[in-house]
Order: C-alpha cells, then sequence, then structure tokens
C-alpha cells in the first residue's frame, strides 16, 4: 500500500499529475544543467523557422529559477488544477487536456505581442480561472490574511504576483492567462447556454481523444 509521497502523487488526478511531473522534471534538468532554457523558450522564428517544433511544448513546463515566484506558481496551479480536475473535469479527462491543448495553442499565438518566450505561468492561470467562475459563492482565505469569494480569486492572485516581483510587467503573463481562461470558460458555460444551446468542438474533446483518454 503506498504510503506518504508516493499516496499524495496517486491521489493527484491524472492531467494535473502529468503537468505536474513534467514541470518538476524540466526544473530539475535546468538545474542539474542537462539543458538551458534557452533551449526550452519559445518563439515563432525558433520553432518554426529555423525546425525547432518542441518549444512550442517546452516553454509550457518551466515556471523559471527556484524562488517564491516559482513556488506561488506551481503550488496555486497545482491546488486549483486538481480541484477543477476532480469537480468539473471528473471521469473526463480528454476535456480537460482538450480544454488546456485549446488554450496553449491560443497562448502561443498571443506570445508574440507580449515578447513571452514562456508560458507555463498564463496557462496555469487558466484553470485557476475557470474554477473561479464555477465556483461564483466560494469563500477562499488567501494565507490566512483576508477572505475573498472565488470569482476575485485570479484578480487577488494577479495583485500578488505584481507584489512580490515588483513590476505589473511580471503581472502580464498571469493576466494573458486570465483572458484565455475567459474565453475558455465562456465557450464552454455560456456559449452552449446562451447562443447554440449544445456542446461544439470548442466545449467538448473531439471523439478519437476521448477514445484515446479512454473517456469512451
Amino acid at each position: 500500500m503506498p504510503v506518504g509521497i508516493e499516496a499524495w502523487i496517486r491521489q493527484i488526478p491524472p492531467i494535473t499529475r502529468g503537468w505536474l511531473a513534467l514541470c518538476v522534471a524540466t526544473s530539475l534538468a535546468i538545474q542539474c544543467q542537462l539543458v538551458t532554457p534557452l533551449q526550452l523558450y519559445f518563439s515563432f522564428k525558433s520553432a518554426f523557422v529555423n525546425v525547432q517544433p518542441w518549444r512550442a511544448v517546452t516553454n509550457f513546463f518551466y515556471f523559471g529559477s527556484i524562488s517564491v515566484d516559482f513556488v506561488f506558481h506551481l503550488f496555486f496551479f497545482m491546488r486549483y488544477s486538481r480541484m477543477l480536475e476532480e469537480s468539473t473535469f471528473a471521469n473526463r479527462r480528454a476535456d480537460y487536456f482538450w480544454l488546456l491543448l485549446q488554450s496553449a495553442v491560443m497562448l502561443l499565438a498571443l506570445s508574440p505581442l507580449f515578447n513571452m518566450p514562456f508560458l507555463s505561468s498564463p496557462l496555469a492561470f487558466v484553470p485557476i480561472y475557470i474554477w473561479s467562475r464555477r465556483h461564483p459563492s466560494t469563500p477562499i482565505s488567501l494565507f490566512g490574511l483576508i477572505t475573498i469569494t472565488a470569482p476575485y480569486l485570479p484578480v487577488a492572485l494577479v495583485a500578488f504576483s505584481w507584489v512580490i516581483n515588483g513590476t505589473w510587467k511580471a503581472a502580464t503573463a498571469d493576466l494573458m492567462g486570465c483572458a484565455v481562461g475567459h474565453v475558455g470558460w465562456f465557450l464552454r458555460d455560456v456559449w452552449p447556454r446562451e447562443m447554440v444551446g449544445g456542446p461544439s468542438v470548442f466545449s467538448e474533446a473531439p471523439v478519437r481523444l476521448k477514445r484515446l483518454f479512454g473517456d469512451l
């Protein structure tokens, strides 16, 4: 029977667990100097002109060097990604992966506008934002200091990111994540209900993906 850290890891739902494992492995590889951030960052020229397509993926798994900001983003991403996967996307692994994949594509398209070589932080804010919109009346205690309701959580975390980094430029990535998260929430919660009245390719994973993840 698994105990301790192994039991804790097994309790994390699969998509969040895989995402967390890749982020930790990437940070360890850089700390051990097996790779450098220069080999992982994303730019359209490097990825598509210089034919280094892995950059379109690896940039989502590096949260920066070990620091307060690193711990801050990793903790909140894991906490709310896990809660979202366990509630809204329970037994719907393909749909959650599809949400993250669509969000990643949108962030890649936006990255040249903001000169953003690493997109792990904005992608981490997508599940935080969507969870907060789907639990509007849930009270949240921030560091035991203040209590807010869930819809204000993304704003509070962006403000905290600004405080620990000392500049609003550092919070731009989190704001990008909130914007993309809002699009994801709108396509899944508002559009099917108000505009179309049913699921679409934007709100549900393709059948082939569901079969791949064993959801069918």
